[in-house]
């Protein structure tokens, strides 16, 4: 009996043939192949897209002049707005002459519609304090209904050299009250200690078939809340109080140091204490500051 070959078999349909069998191999790593680009065009996606969104938002990415007014002028992102402002900031706080053409946008700004672009305006415009209309408009800003801009214009005034913000500057040492804009049902309210960041959600209440969302003006930490999950609130009934953030209040005690009064002082004293969360450098400023206030009042007449 003779064996069939492997030419026969393949012929008679009951084999694979060697050339079938490596076709066959070509196309899995083919697939193979693909799958793994596939794979690592994913990935590298995945690494791209955050990057680009960052790069796209941060502030420290330089503009051009071009660049700088078309931002200042982009009423539909007020994002543009603030990354221009942020960059003649810098420039300003190096005594950049190139941003003097700015001004008059600058201090436009201070009237802007959104919060966000007049918090960053104000800063900016402590970062020159030649500029008298600067100054003017620092003084409107400290009639804003947003206690950030508020507090953001004191400070670049007594960068002035005028105290006229300092009334603003203590509120900045103060814990903020969250109260309910419309009655409701609390649905969730954040625990004691928990950090939140400015326009952080810190409750949801329920009226009807709606939610409505209460947000922080302030970024800080929560106290002990006032109301408890299930709770029925009235309009403008307390939810919880939030207290400031390190950086506020390590901010606001360096400007007290320089414009605060004797009337100050117990708001400023709460900060010296080792209990709680304060910091060793809001320690430690809350002392300087207290020190400073007393040795002016001495040398008072």
């Amino acid at each position: 009996m003779t064996t069939p070959s492997p030419s026969s078999q393949a012929k008679a349909g009951t084999g694979v043939s060697p050339h079938d069998s490596s076709r066959s191999r070509q196309s899995a790593f083919r697939l193979s192949r693909r799958g793994r680009v596939i794979f690592f065009l994913t990935a590298w996606l995945i690494v791209l897209m955050p990057f680009l969104f960052w790069w796209s938002t941060w502030f420290g990415r330089p503009l051009s002049e071009q660049q700088i007014g078309e931002y200042l002028g982009d009423e539909k992102h007020p994002r543009h707005i603030q990354h221009a402002l942020v960059q003649l900031g810098d420039r300003m706080a190096e005594h950049d002459l190139s941003a003097k053409r700015w001004y008059p946008e600058i201090a436009r700004l201070a009237g802007h519609p959104v919060e966000e672009v007049r918090n960053t305006d104000a800063w900016v415009m402590g970062q020159d304090t030649s500029e008298e209309a600067f100054h003017d408009a620092l003084l409107k800003m400290l009639e804003d209904p947003s206690l950030n801009v508020r507090g953001n214009a004191a400070l670049s005034l007594v960068r002035f050299g005028d105290p006229s913000g300092r009334a603003q500057l203590v509120r900045l040492l103060e814990s903020v009250s969250i109260a309910a804009p419309e009655a409701g049902r609390v649905l969730d309210i954040d625990k004691a200690g928990t950090s939140v960041h400015q326009g952080g959600l810190v409750a949801k209440l329920a009226n009807g078939q709606r939610t409505i969302e209460v947000r922080s003006p302030i970024a800080g930490r929560v106290e002990k809340p006032a109301v408890s999950p299930g709770a029925a609130v009235s309009p403008g009934a307390q939810l919880a109080m939030v207290d400031p953030a390190d950086s506020q209040v390590w901010e606001a005690l360096r400007a007290l140091y320089l414009v605060g009064r004797p009337e100050d002082l117990p708001a400023i004293r709460v900060y010296r204490s080792e209990s709680g969360d304060n910091s060793n450098r809001v320690r430690q400023q809350a002392l300087l500051t207290e020190q400073a206030i007393l040795a002016r009042a001495r040398m008072e007449p």
